[in-house]
């Protein structure tokens, strides 16, 4: 169970790593402009704004990563980052586009319950 929690924690980090580099770097690329539906006018208007995006998924997939490899506290920053995730995909499905509940929620959703269900049954 332990390994299933980890294994999902490190597909939520990975996606934030691909959010990061989707958002600085490929936001005004024809790939970019795909994949969140846009203009090549509203793209270049709103490129500052998806870096910092971007950005802020850098960090939530650091803190990830870090959860996965340090032995004091692992548990509670996995819980931290997971619940930011959370967090972060409920308020983007309310206010930007409801898929972001599927994408970024829902799997930080199914990795915290495994963290917590394998941390559950190690402390049992």
């Amino acid at each position: 169970m332990k390994t299933l929690g980890s294994i999902l924690v490190a597909l939520v980090a990975a996606l934030h790593a691909g959010f990061l580099v989707l958002e600085m770097f490929l936001w005004t690329t024809p790939f970019g402009l795909k994949t969140f539906n846009l203009t090549p006018e509203f793209a270049a208007a709103s490129a500052p704004l998806a870096a910092n995006q971007g950005l802020y998924n850098g960090f939530l997939a650091a803190g990830l990563v870090w959860g996965l490899i340090a032995r004091q506290a692992a548990f509670a920053i996995k819980v931290f980052f997971l619940a930011c995730v959370i967090i972060a995909g409920v308020f983007g499905a309310a206010t930007a586009k409801p898929t972001i509940l599927f994408v970024q929620a829902l799997p930080a959703a199914l990795a915290l319950l495994v963290v917590w269900l394998s941390h559950r049954v190690q402390a049992a």
